[in-house]
């Protein structure tokens, strides 16, 4: 008892032994392979975290296929709208072109009877600037 009771003189910190964790520090002599269980534990870890991995990488390849497809889709449909924009646009000037072609004639008649104009303004002038003269030699001969 007297070792009892010395022991409770102690503290507890000091009556314990320190605990030693032997597994947890490995010296070069105690080193030994693991134990098969724990390959096998580590490996299914290591083949999940690796599908995990990998699932993560095909999910992110297929999104990113995902997104240049429905881009794809709407830069087609662009493509359409433009398309037909273009065939309209077409379409109008060829209407365009028929309509100019049906007034060529006209266009034609204007520009013939515009010369016509101008060459009938220049022959009126002259009358006038000939009339003016025999104005003036009638006056000339009437004063004599």
């Amino acid at each position: 008892m007297a070792a009892a009771t010395a022991a409770e003189d102690v503290p507890a910190t000091q009556r314990e032994e320190p605990v030693r964790d032997d597994a947890a520090v490995e010296t070069a002599e105690e080193a030994k392979e693991p134990a098969e269980a724990d390959i096998t534990e580590l490996c299914r870890d290591m083949f999940s975290k690796m599908a995990t991995y990998l699932t993560g990488e095909l999910t992110a390849t297929s999104e990113d296929y995902k997104l240049l497809e429905n881009m794809n889709k709407l830069t087609s449909l662009k493509y359409l709208e433009m398309k037909d924009i273009a065939i309209n646009i077409s379409r109008n000037l060829k209407d365009l072109n028929q309509k100019y072609a049906g007034l060529q004639p006209y266009l034609d008649q204007i520009n013939v009877i515009e010369e016509q104009v101008a060459a009938l303004e220049q022959a009126a002038y002259k009358l006038d600037a000939y009339s003016k003269k025999l104005e003036a030699k009638y006056k000339k001969l009437e004063k004599r």
